[in-house]
């Protein structure tokens, strides 16, 4: 139960009536008060759905249909309480919806200071990084890690071990997409030269020459291998339960997944960083030179790069972009999202539901009452 608010933190209709010409989106169940205004951009049913909404009592709205809210979405909402409102919340309602209608800019020397949920009554100290606390959860972890939260989050006490633990999304194309295209074109050419072999390390009597016109046909297949890649780690390494007397799995699952279901709206730890991912990128590329011949693995090794490309871009908008209503990615948002908030154990695709579909991890349905 949320505690009550101090005396301070009341507001009179007109406050929040200015708040809402001023362009924030405050909105309320009861009387208790919601600035929504920095969540506008991260909501799954997009910016216009709450700011239609801005005034008004979503308490219905949190209860579906379409959507109902889950546990973790209604303390999600707890963390942008700012008060409560004064006198008879009715009063003021339709003239606040359509004081909100007038505008989209927000005055930030308009808006409160957010307030959240006492930090100090926490597992952890927020003061000091989480990574090095966390191992001592034990079993309490796997559910305080599920409870998201909107405030950054600190791993390491190092500021340069830390930097490289961030990044900002446009380093992935302009880091990656380079190299994609160079291997691409190198291993092109190598292929049209007309002396790249398969099964050579069997026999040299029945091996099969590889003429340039696979080329786009191993592209597409590591593109679409990738999706299956994603759809594996996402699934057996990022949510696996760690032991909970196991110190060192609890600290690894949150350094590799756990930090961003923490604070999945953290902008600097959306996308993989650079240093961590070429790692990774490093180990696959000589996966693909050790299995294949050199010109097959690296067209295949250049369609994952853009597939990864791709499914961190993906990523990122899932969180942070306002997709057409109806779109296919408006349907992803949604369903990652619910990933989450809802269904931690399922929903593993990020930039396809395909490998959801075939290894029956899909959301489960919500059944909602008919609308009389």
């Amino acid at each position: 139960m949320a505690p009550a608010p101090p005396p301070d933190t009341s507001f009179s209709p007109a406050e929040v009536q200015q708040r809402l010409a001023a362009g924030a989106c405050w909105v309320r169940c009861g009387a208790r008060l919601y600035d929504l205004t920095g969540f506008l951009r991260q909501h799954p049913g997009g910016e216009q759905l709450l700011r239609a909404r801005a005034g008004q009592d979503v308490s219905a709205d949190l209860d579906g249909p379409p959507h109902q809210h889950s546990a973790n979405a209604r303390r999600w909402l707890e963390q942008y309480y700012v008060g409560e409102l004064q006198g008879d919340p009715q009063s003021f309602m339709e003239n606040a919806a359509a004081a909100s209608a007038n505008t989209q800019k927000t005055d930030q020397a308009m808006e409160p200071k957010l307030k959240v949920v006492d930090w100090d009554q926490d597992l952890v100290d927020w003061q000091k990084p989480l990574l090095w606390q966390v191992g001592h959860l034990g079993e309490k972890y796997d559910e305080w890690v599920h409870q998201p939260v909107t405030r950054p989050i600190r791993l390491f006490y190092s500021d340069f071990i830390e930097s490289l633990t961030k990044t900002v999304w446009y380093s992935v194309p302009v880091i990656w997409m380079p190299l994609m295209l160079y291997l691409s074109w190198s291993y092109y050419r190598t292929l049209a030269q007309g002396n790249v072999r398969l099964f050579t390390s069997f026999t040299t009597e029945y091996s099969v020459v590889i003429p340039e016109s696979v080329f786009p046909g191993l592209f597409m297949l590591g593109l679409l291998s990738w999706s299956l890649i994603e759809y594996l780690i996402h699934r057996f390494l990022f949510h696996m339960k760690p032991p909970s007397n196991s110190y060192y799995l609890i600290t690894l699952h949150f350094i590799l997944h756990g930090q961003h279901h923490k604070a999945p709206f953290d902008e600097s730890r959306l996308v993989f960083p650079p240093a961590p991912a070429s790692v990774v990128i490093a180990f696959f590329y000589a996966m693909s030179q050790l299995l294949l011949p050199e010109a097959v693995g690296g067209t295949m090794f250049a369609g994952g790069l853009l597939g990864y490309v791709i499914y961190d871009m993906t990523h990122y908008y899932l969180h942070f972009g306002s997709p057409h209503k109806g779109s296919y990615l408006y349907n992803m948002k949604a369903h990652h999202v619910k990933h989450h908030f809802a269904h931690q154990k399922s929903g593993f695709g990020i930039s396809t539901k395909f490998w959801d579909y075939y290894f029956h991890t899909l959301m489960p349905e919500e059944p909602h009452p008919k609308m009389q």
